[in-house]
Protein backbone atom coordinates (compact mmCIF):
# COMPACT_ATOMS: atom_id res chain seq x y z
CA UNK A 1 0.00 0.00 0.00
CA UNK A 2 1.30 3.44 -0.85
CA UNK A 3 0.45 6.59 1.07
CA UNK A 4 -3.14 7.33 0.16
CA UNK A 5 -5.80 9.92 0.72
CA UNK A 6 -8.78 8.50 2.59
CA UNK A 7 -11.96 10.08 3.83
CA UNK A 8 -12.15 9.33 7.52
CA UNK A 9 -14.98 10.70 9.68
CA UNK A 10 -15.80 13.16 6.89
CA UNK A 11 -12.25 14.50 6.68
CA UNK A 12 -9.70 13.96 3.89
CA UNK A 13 -6.61 12.39 5.49
CA UNK A 14 -3.27 11.39 4.02
CA UNK A 15 -2.86 7.93 5.54
CA UNK A 16 0.77 6.92 5.28
CA UNK A 17 1.90 3.43 4.42
CA UNK A 18 3.54 1.71 7.41
CA UNK A 19 6.20 0.37 5.05
CA UNK A 20 6.96 3.74 3.45
CA UNK A 21 10.18 5.67 3.90
CA UNK A 22 11.05 6.68 7.45
CA UNK A 23 10.11 10.12 8.72
CA UNK A 24 13.37 11.23 10.28
CA UNK A 25 13.98 14.88 9.35
CA UNK A 26 12.12 18.16 9.02
CA UNK A 27 12.40 17.73 5.24
CA UNK A 28 10.58 14.39 5.49
CA UNK A 29 7.79 16.20 7.35
CA UNK A 30 7.68 18.89 4.66
CA UNK A 31 7.46 16.20 1.98
CA UNK A 32 4.36 14.76 3.68
CA UNK A 33 2.85 18.21 4.09
CA UNK A 34 3.49 18.93 0.42
CA UNK A 35 1.83 15.66 -0.57
CA UNK A 36 -1.19 16.62 1.48
CA UNK A 37 -1.95 20.02 -0.08
CA UNK A 38 -4.63 18.67 -2.41
CA UNK A 39 -7.55 19.08 -0.04
CA UNK A 40 -6.16 16.98 2.78
CA UNK A 41 -6.89 18.24 6.28
CA UNK A 42 -4.68 15.88 8.34
CA UNK A 43 -1.78 13.45 7.99
CA UNK A 44 -1.70 10.05 9.73
CA UNK A 45 1.76 8.53 10.16
CA UNK A 46 2.14 5.02 11.57
CA UNK A 47 4.37 5.14 14.65
CA UNK A 48 6.81 2.53 13.25
CA UNK A 49 7.50 4.82 10.29
CA UNK A 50 8.93 7.47 12.59
CA UNK A 51 12.66 7.32 13.13
CA UNK A 52 13.49 5.94 16.59
CA UNK A 53 15.07 9.31 17.49
CA UNK A 54 11.59 10.85 17.31
CA UNK A 55 10.76 9.16 20.61
CA UNK A 56 13.96 10.32 22.34
CA UNK A 57 13.13 13.94 23.04
CA UNK A 58 16.74 14.98 23.68
CA UNK A 59 17.44 14.54 19.97
CA UNK A 60 14.88 17.27 19.14
CA UNK A 61 13.66 15.24 16.15
CA UNK A 62 10.09 15.12 17.45
CA UNK A 63 10.01 18.85 18.07
CA UNK A 64 11.40 19.69 14.65
CA UNK A 65 8.97 17.39 12.83
CA UNK A 66 5.96 18.41 14.90
CA UNK A 67 6.78 22.10 14.45
CA UNK A 68 6.63 21.76 10.66
CA UNK A 69 3.08 20.44 10.89
CA UNK A 70 2.08 23.18 13.33
CA UNK A 71 3.65 25.88 11.13
CA UNK A 72 1.65 24.70 8.12
CA UNK A 73 -1.51 24.22 10.21
CA UNK A 74 -1.70 20.57 9.17
CA UNK A 75 -2.79 18.22 11.96
CA UNK A 76 -0.46 15.25 12.45
CA UNK A 77 -1.64 11.97 13.91
CA UNK A 78 0.93 9.47 15.11
CA UNK A 79 -0.95 6.19 14.83
CA UNK A 80 0.01 3.04 16.69
CA UNK A 81 1.24 1.58 19.93
CA UNK A 82 4.00 3.66 21.48
CA UNK A 83 3.64 2.21 24.98
CA UNK A 84 7.23 0.91 24.97
CA UNK A 85 8.55 4.42 24.32
CA UNK A 86 6.20 5.90 26.91
CA UNK A 87 7.40 3.45 29.56
CA UNK A 88 10.96 4.69 29.04
CA UNK A 89 10.36 8.44 29.19
CA UNK A 90 8.31 10.63 31.50
CA UNK A 91 9.11 13.59 29.22
CA UNK A 92 7.58 11.76 26.25
CA UNK A 93 4.51 10.88 28.33
CA UNK A 94 4.11 14.58 29.15
CA UNK A 95 4.52 15.55 25.48
CA UNK A 96 1.89 13.02 24.39
CA UNK A 97 -0.55 14.19 27.05
CA UNK A 98 -0.02 17.86 26.15
CA UNK A 99 -0.24 17.17 22.41
CA UNK A 100 -3.43 15.17 22.72
CA UNK A 101 -5.03 18.03 24.66
CA UNK A 102 -4.23 20.46 21.84
CA UNK A 103 -5.43 20.40 18.26
CA UNK A 104 -2.35 19.99 16.05
CA UNK A 105 -0.57 16.74 16.96
CA UNK A 106 -2.30 13.64 18.23
CA UNK A 107 -1.02 10.29 19.38
CA UNK A 108 -3.69 7.65 18.81
CA UNK A 109 -3.57 3.86 19.10
CA UNK A 110 -5.34 3.14 15.80
CA UNK A 111 -7.31 4.65 12.94
CA UNK A 112 -10.62 4.20 14.79
CA UNK A 113 -9.32 6.46 17.56
CA UNK A 114 -8.19 8.91 14.90
CA UNK A 115 -11.74 8.98 13.51
CA UNK A 116 -12.98 10.11 16.93
CA UNK A 117 -10.48 12.99 16.92
CA UNK A 118 -11.34 13.91 13.35
CA UNK A 119 -15.04 14.29 14.11
CA UNK A 120 -14.07 17.33 16.19
CA UNK A 121 -12.62 19.10 13.12
CA UNK A 122 -15.10 17.84 10.51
Amino acid sequence: MADEIQERAGVQVLVCDPDGPPVATPQDALDLIGASFLGVRAVAVPAPRLDARFFTLGTRVAGEIMQKFVNYRMPLAVVGDISGHLAESSALRALVTESNAAGHVWFVPDLDALDVRLRAIA
